[in-house]
């Protein structure tokens, strides 16, 4: 079992954290506390770029569905006929310097988020670890607007906008701070964020008061399957009844491979750890049954693929008008600046 599948089974599985974990999170918590009020209390400074900035981010570590919602948003404000610029920190990739990506780029040095983003919006997308010195590569490239992927704790880079993704499964797991539990805050922070977006779930009662307030519910869909090698598509629904391999290096795996299996497809799970570098091991099986990735996991995979090998796009959909109201949400903001 990988640490990461360890962390997970005990922050997912209402198991008590070992003991020795618990003073960690207390640590951890005193520190963040102690981060948060230094920027509150201009003890750290905040650089506020000359563009406004809208944070997608989260709670919690591991996936919740920020990418794809980072995806639609970018889409949504070029539609408004805005230039939006995405930055992110480029986990996974060995690049140290801020820098604008390619979609030629190689995800080992980029990351393979921020190369999806890239190639899926065709937006500017600058990553690096100094994010106001990345935000300012997309503000020099004429971008208007500032989407920060995964950047909810990030104060070192003010924003005038945070919308915060909750995984409507898993929630806010045991309710513990790293590393006893999943949480990078505590969940009282959600309080504080412009808009709640919940991925999926089942319906909220009267104990989630935390996010029955406002939340706007989102849920990922997906219909086709394409091609590694030529790109061609083919519906999801064409692989019902057969056995595929469902590869899945992405922070909540269970999520795709319950995907497929809405479509009546028989999932042969590869779960691996959020962001691992594939190699052919890891996507070649020794039979002939179709392979199937995350879009995420594609971008790795270079000249690795064959006929066999699929990516699966994931968008977003919205119940009711609440594209809209999240839409509204965040045009309204770009001129009403937080100041963290």
């Amino acid at each position: 079992m990988s640490a990461e599948s360890w962390f997970n089974k005990i922050w997912y599985e209402r198991r008590r954290p070992p003991w020795g974990l618990v003073p960690l999170s207390r640590i951890y918590g005193a520190a963040s506390q102690l981060r948060r009020a230094a920027y509150a209390k201009r003890l750290r400074r905040s650089t506020r770029m000359p563009q406004p900035v809208i944070v997608v981010g989260n709670l919690t570590a591991g996936g919740t569905g920020k990418t794809p919602l980072v995806c639609w948003l970018v889409g949504q404000l070029q539609q408004l006929g805005r230039k939006p610029g995405v930055v992110t920190r480029g986990y996974g990739g060995s690049s140290r310097h801020p820098r604008i990506i390619q979609t030629l780029d190689d995800a080992a040095i980029v990351g393979d988020e921020a190369l999806l983003i890239a190639r899926r919006t065709q937006a500017p997308v600058a990553i690096g670890r100094d994010r106001p010195a990345a935000a300012q590569l997309l503000v020099d490239r004429g971008c208007d607007v500032i989407v920060s992927d995964d950047g909810l704790q990030h104060y070192a880079m003010a924003r005038d906008c945070e919308i915060a993704v909750i995984d409507g499964e898993r929630r806010f797991g045991n309710g513990y701070l790293l590393p006893a539990g999943p949480l990078r805050e505590p969940p009282q922070r959600i309080r504080s964020v412009n808009a709640i977006v919940l991925n999926g779930g089942p319906p909220l009662n009267a104990a989630d008061e935390l996010l029955t307030a406002g939340a706007l519910r989102m849920h990922l869909q997906a219909c086709n399957a394409t091609a590694l090698s030529g790109g061609r598509s083919k519906a999801l629904k064409e692989f019902a009844g057969q056995p595929v391999h469902a590869v899945a290096a992405i922070g909540n795996p269970q999520r795709f491979f319950n995907l497929l299996r809405s479509y009546g497809i028989e999932v042969i799970a590869h779960p691996l750890p959020d962001h691992a570098p594939l190699r052919a091991a890891d996507i070649c099986f020794n039979d002939d049954r179709p392979v199937l990735m995350t879009e995420k996991d594609a971008v790795k995979c270079g000249n690795m693929a064959g006929a066999q090998h699929w990516y699966v796009p994931v968008g977003v959909a919205f119940d009711g008008d609440d594209s809209g109201a999240l839409l509204k949400i965040v045009t309204n903001s770009l001129g009403n600046p937080l100041r963290h």
